[in-house]
């Protein structure tokens, strides 16, 4: 089977060899570093990475590491990174790990006191948009939070990064059309502006001059107490959305085949962040809404992500439209493997779960790594639905014979090995 053949039979829930994506979306992907260490195991041209997700620091995986891998998927993306600013003009930088890597004209930083600051629009006339602290590999959104007048309180002020799409993004999803026309892979998207109260979004990191509710602990607090504004700010940022794809889907039309749609997380280690009650009324309604505008009018297949204890709300999540959960955080409470591939799994497609993150790649042995994902492989691949991917976006410091231990168990499943 090719490329698109095996993610075709995951997604429509049929027995074929399991398909394998990573560096398709923002919770897939590779760290920097580590698909450095992957190009050089491989033999790959030497270069340095490109960081394509500065918030994460992840990568791109290259068309030759695909092949070594034997990833199916190509992504799609917009041209603007969460800070704001365009993946254009890429230029050397050295990271503070010592990292050669390929970076944006527009990532500007400075240094304070051993931590890297980072700008929205590369714009140091405002305060930072996020932290990547001493030692750390990753960016943490700063807090700029405005004193709240509640009587002050205008929704407004939480749309304004979830504008109409302008003709120049459109011009440049038009030459994508072009591009990946004759892609051999199976094509995903990710588009933006649809990811109704993402947790990541919150903090405005693409904004220069944030207003309104950015303070992540008082957004959680509206949930609660403040629900009504938050209607309002999810009502228009679905108006704005829905016209937005639709302009977006008649330039792209079938180009791409799945849609990331949201990438908030609903879930801790122990449990759901919120009541099914709360998702019901507060969430479901737009999710609902902008789901079936794609299904109604598209052939795309619209993508979930959330980690954490969500078994509570899956249900909630495949009601509300979504074809796709990833990643399937079976380590968390309540998350056993096996009773969620029984109870949902042909209702779902499960993309991602194949091995965990949090212990077994960064700190087990290539012996453990290989039993897992088979063990993974073994119970999601059951009656198809599953594509392979890790429990979110592969971290620095992971082992790279973790890595490769992990890609030859895929293999081995398959009979390719």
């Amino acid at each position: 089977m090719n490329h698109k053949e095996r993610i075709l039979a995951a997604l429509n829930h049929k027995t074929a060899p399991v398909p394998v994506d990573f560096g398709g979306f923002p919770t897939t992907g590779i760290h920097v570093t580590i698909l450095e260490q992957l190009r050089d195991y491989y033999g790959l041209d030497k270069h340095p990475v490109k960081v394509f997700e500065p918030y994460q620091m992840l990568g791109e995986v290259e068309d030759d590491l695909r092949d070594a891998m034997g990833i199916d998927t190509k992504p799609l993306w917009g041209q603007w990174t969460m800070y704001g600013f365009k993946n254009e003009d890429f230029r050397e930088w050295k990271t503070p790990w010592g990292q050669d890597v390929l970076v944006a004209r527009d990532f500007v930083t400075t240094e304070k006191d051993g931590d890297l600051l980072i700008y929205a629009g590369g714009d140091r006339n405002f305060p930072p948009a996020a932290v990547l602290p001493e030692g750390g590999y990753f960016f943490d959104s700063t807090v700029r939070q405005k004193p709240i007048v509640e009587d002050e309180l205008n929704p407004e002020d939480n749309l304004e990064e979830f504008g109409p799409i302008g003709e120049a993004d459109l011009a440049y999803y038009k030459k994508m059309a072009l591009e990946f026309a004759n892609e051999s892979r199976y094509v995903v998207g990710n588009l933006g502006g649809t990811a109704i109260g993402d947790i990541a979004c919150v903090p405005g990191p693409m904004l220069k001059d944030p207003k309104g509710i950015r303070d992540v602990t008082e957004w959680y607090m509206a949930t609660a107490m403040r629900q009504d504004y938050l209607h309002k700010v999810f009502e228009g940022q679905v108006e704005t959305a829905l016209a937005n794809l639709k302009k977006i889907h008649d330039v792209l039309g079938d180009t791409i085949s799945v849609a990331y749609m949201c990438g908030n997380d609903f879930g801790t280690q122990n449990g759901p962040f919120c009541s099914n009650e709360t998702f019901e009324t507060l969430y479901m309604p737009y999710y609902k809404k902008m789901n079936d505008w794609v299904h109604e009018n598209t052939n795309w297949k619209t993508f979930k992500h959330s980690c954490g204890a969500v078994e509570p709300l899956i249900r909630d999540f495949i009601d509300a439209g979504f074809d796709i959960l990833n990643p399937v955080q079976w380590n968390a409470a309540g998350m056993d493997m096996y009773h969620i591939k029984k109870e949902y799994g042909k209702d779902v497609v499960f993309w991602g779960g194949g091995v965990d993150t949090q212990k077994t790649l960064p700190f087990g042995t290539p012996a453990e790594v290989r039993a897992e994902v088979l063990k993974t492989c073994e119970c999601f691949s059951k009656d198809g639905g599953f594509v392979f991917n890790t429990i979110h976006n592969v971290q620095a410091k992971t082992p790279v014979e973790n890595l490769v231990a992990m890609i030859d168990a895929v293999k081995e499943f398959n009979g390719e090995k």
